[in-house]
């Protein structure tokens, strides 16, 4: 029999397990494609890289962030099928390279994951905000807008992830339906003035024109919201099996959708033409002009009037994502006592309602600010915000996959053997990752300024923001004391994971209405 820890709950608290068997392959693929916003990604970022990158190879850009995204999964998904816990990065990160690293990994997840949120609140309320004064009698501030649907956003994340998952799944058909239908149509009609030029959008050369580390910059950013697969692994029908392939199936899905529909979008304007009607975009103000008048041009005038509101849906839908993805962090960390315990109290939906209203204040305190200043949100809030979290998250990355190769390296089991021996998926892959991440995050560095559309001085700041957050989360550690149930050290023993395996948890009773016999 186990023993109890004197440390966890006792037999009268309430479980601090999240609902499983909650989601399956397509409910965590929904979840994932939703924080990374499609249509939002296509109109924010394709315009900038177009004008600013490397022209009409843009789609190739794509390609290369999705082949480093790739070789980063590889180990990330092999050490999944050893750890599954909501805290994902900052539970890996500490498997790999010890508590301390953890700890200050989770800060940086979480400053990630609030800030992002914060960014895409800003453009949510100045593009709702633009809509009802366009079609309604009303004409709310933007930080209104932004206010109620934190409310809104609140109570969906307290009904479930079940629930959360179907309504994002409605929003990503929706906003992707619509610019697939736009990039058949034009591979079928060949193109615009210049037709498919392959070559000039994929071909090495082409893609090494011009500046191509500002493509590579906007595609990697692209694909932010990936990892929320791990994050979900503990409300995952067989983990071992449902995340693996939720993740290769969405990096997939993204990476073609994007690589696609951008080569599309630059044929129908001509290759040699886009870069210049890019930029007339962005000197107009309205760089989704860049995207949706094209779309418009191709399957009618309707579209042109449905892509404002899909993009304010595709806005919703990355929102709720990441609160999603937020509030189970401090779950997590409320449930292993680096966080006040209050935050891994559920619901009786199983879902975690203290860290979700946790989240939502942190959420409030970051926009209300630019909202008293009476800042842009779009040219403040949403560029600056969204900027830093790519860094803090190139930062996980890159230690992940750090911590993979030393996690496999040295944990063993009870019998004192090595969990995976696979070099590649050890050690060659994650290897390789962190190379292309160390040089994603060189690129973000030198071109922050672009990136936020701010001044150097702001970037410089911004920067700091995340060693300093890192720093803040290892002091953190070393005020807390160990207790036996934290992850050991690197090159510790470690017990036999099954093929299903879930960190250590406290005892609690069994759920009265669960219909499973009781975990050994």
């Amino acid at each position: 029999m186990p023993q109890t820890r004197h440390d966890g709950p006792t037999r009268h608290d309430a479980p601090t397990r999240l609902k499983r068997d909650a989601l399956g392959v397509l409910g965590i693929l929904f979840l994932v494609l939703s924080a990374q916003a499609p249509l939002t990604g296509i109109a924010g970022a394709v315009p900038l890289s177009v004008a600013l990158g490397n022209g009409p190879a843009v789609p190739a850009a794509y390609v290369a962030a999705g082949v480093v995204v790739l070789l980063f999964s590889v180990g990330f998904v092999a050490m999944g099928r050893h750890v599954v816990d909501a805290g994902a990065f900052y539970t890996y990160i500490g498997r790999g390279l010890g508590r301390t690293a953890g700890t200050a990994s989770a800060g940086v997840a979480l400053f990630a994951y609030c800030t992002i949120q914060a960014a895409m609140y800003g453009l949510y309320g100045a593009t709702v905000s633009g809509l009802l004064a366009e079609h309604t009698a009303l004409d709310p501030p933007w930080w209104a807008c932004a206010l109620v649907t934190m409310a809104l956003v609140e109570a969906l994340g307290a009904t479930g992830i079940d629930l959360g998952a179907k309504v994002l799944a409605v929003f990503v058909l929706a906003e992707t339906g619509i610019l697939l239908a736009f990039a058949l149509v034009t591979l079928v009609d060949g193109g615009g003035p210049g037709g498919l030029d392959f070559g000039g959008s994929f071909s090495p050369g082409a893609a090494l024109d011009g500046a191509p580390g500002v493509a590579l910059m906007f595609a990697v950013a692209s694909m932010f919201g990936f990892e929320a697969t791990a994050i979900y692994g503990e409300e995952a029908r067989t983990p071992h099996r449902t995340v693996p392939r939720a993740t290769y199936l969405s990096i997939s899905l993204v990476t073609v959708f994007f690589a696609v529909t951008s080569w599309t979008l630059i044929s129908a304007q001509g290759g040699a033409a886009a870069p210049e009607a890019a930029g007339r975009a962005l000197e107009g103000g309205d760089s989704a002009a860049f995207v949706f008048d094209p779309v418009a041009d191709r399957l009618g005038s309707w579209a042109g009037v449905l892509l404002p509101l899909l993009l304010a849906t595709s806005l919703f839908a990355g929102v709720l994502a990441f609160h999603n993805s937020a509030n189970r962090y401090l779950f997590s960390l409320g449930r292993e006592r680096l966080l006040p315990h209050v935050l891994c109290r559920l619901n009786r939906r199983r879902a975690p309602w203290a860290a979700g209203v946790a989240q939502t204040a942190v959420a409030v305190l970051l926009v209300v600010p630019f909202a008293l200043a009476g800042k842009d949100p779009v040219l403040t809030l949403f560029s600056w915000f969204s900027g830093v979290a790519v860094l803090a998250m190139m930062l996980l990355y890159f230690l992940t996959s750090v911590s993979v190769v030393a996690f496999f390296r040295h944990a063993r089991d009870s019998r004192g053997e090595r969990f995976d021996t696979r070099p590649w998926h050890t050690l060659v892959a994650p290897a390789l990752g962190a190379l292309g991440l160390a040089g994603a995050i060189w690129l973000i560095l030198a071109n922050l300024t672009t990136l936020i559309g701010g001044d150097r001085t702001t970037a410089t700041w911004l920067a700091l923001a995340v060693p300093v957050v890192f720093a803040a989360g290892a002091g953190t550690a070393r005020l807390i004391p160990r207790r036996p149930q934290d992850p050991p050290a690197p090159g510790a023993e470690s017990p036999a994971p099954g093929p299903e395996s879930r960190d250590p948890e406290p005892q609690v009773p069994p759920d009265p209405r669960d219909p499973r016999p009781p975990t050994p």
